[in-house]
């Protein structure tokens, strides 16, 4: 099993590094590791990779290696846990840009990812737009909240807003801050890795 694990490393045509060389600058890799950490999708030397050619982001169900090291790259990173084994102890790429699942979730290339500090989130396309408004009205409503609640008001009727006077604060407030809030996407493009797992005996 070593000496093929050898040649598939030494394959430039192999989907992994091909995925690594060609995800365009801006665009965002996702990896389907079938929700399983044990062997990593890639560590620090792949992601520095596509850090250094410009890729925005690097998602995966799975877990990476040299996950301290990755924290403290230029980057954007999701995974789900720390992983050490090397990724062809259970992990084979086989294609590029198909739709796969990551996490449970359907991604398709061109679908559109937003990230923050909790978690990365997959948005199809076609209702990219659509999400973008309805997302800019909620956070701008839970700036309000946050203020609100923080100089004393009880959550009844403003968490979640079932009060009426609320909502009529709510616009007044927005007015007076001149409030304009952006969504950070971390891509308006998706190139999509899919891998499935190989019987090492």
């Amino acid at each position: 099993m070593t000496s093929m694990k050898l040649v598939e490393f030494r394959n430039p045509e192999h989907p992994q590094r091909l995925a690594v060389e060609t995800c365009p600058p801006g665009y965002v890799l996702v990896m389907d590791s079938r929700k399983s950490a044990i062997a990593a999708s890639a560590g620090d030397i792949l992601i520095s990779r596509l850090m250094v050619r410009g890729v925005e982001c690097v998602v995966t169900d799975g877990g990476f290696r040299d996950a301290m090291n990755i924290a403290e790259l230029d980057i954007h990173s999701y995974h789900s846990r720390p992983s050490s084994p090397t990724n062809l102890t259970t992990n084979e790429a086989i294609d590029i840009n198909v739709p796969i699942g990551c996490g449970d979730a359907p991604v398709f290339p061109g679908d559109i990812l937003v990230g923050d500090d909790d978690s990365i989130i997959v948005i199809p396309a076609e209702l990219a737009d659509e999400a973008a408004a309805e997302a800019l009205e909620m956070t701008a409503y839970e700036e309000f909240e946050l203020t609100k609640v923080k100089t004393g008001s009880s959550i009844i009727g403003l968490y979640p807003a079932t009060n009426e006077d609320y909502l009529l604060e709510f616009e007044q407030w927005r007015k007076d801050n001149a409030v304009y809030l952006q969504l950070e996407k971390l891509n308006l493009k998706v190139i999509v890795c899919h891998k499935k797992s190989f019987v090492a005996i």
